[in-house]
């Protein structure tokens, strides 16, 4: 079992699920998940972030709104998640 100091292992592969985080890790684990995606070749993420009242997606959408390396991120369309998932398009490096 995990302490709650312990780091989440997170596998890097442009699908980022929130539900296993507390919300106060969320302001940094989304741009340190951006830097690692960009890092790595990944320009096309999605961010998990369930439905419910729609205050974890008012959140992750105002981290997105502010970082410098989103060109874009949406509601995922069709039996993806639609509100509860976030698809953000990443700029590539020049």
């Amino acid at each position: 079992m995990m302490s709650e100091d312990e780091p989440h292992r997170l596998p890097i592969d442009g699908t980022l699920d929130l539900h296993t985080f507390r919300p106060q890790e969320i302001k940094e684990l989304i741009p340190d998940y951006i830097e690692e995606c960009l890092a790595r070749g990944i320009y096309r993420i999605r961010i998990i972030h369930g439905k419910g009242t729609g205050t974890l997606r008012t959140i992750v959408q105002a981290i997105l709104a502010k970082h410098p390396a989103v060109a874009a991120y949406r509601h995922e369309e069709g039996t993806g998640g639609g509100w509860g998932a976030t698809v953000v398009d990443l700029m590539k490096s020049k």
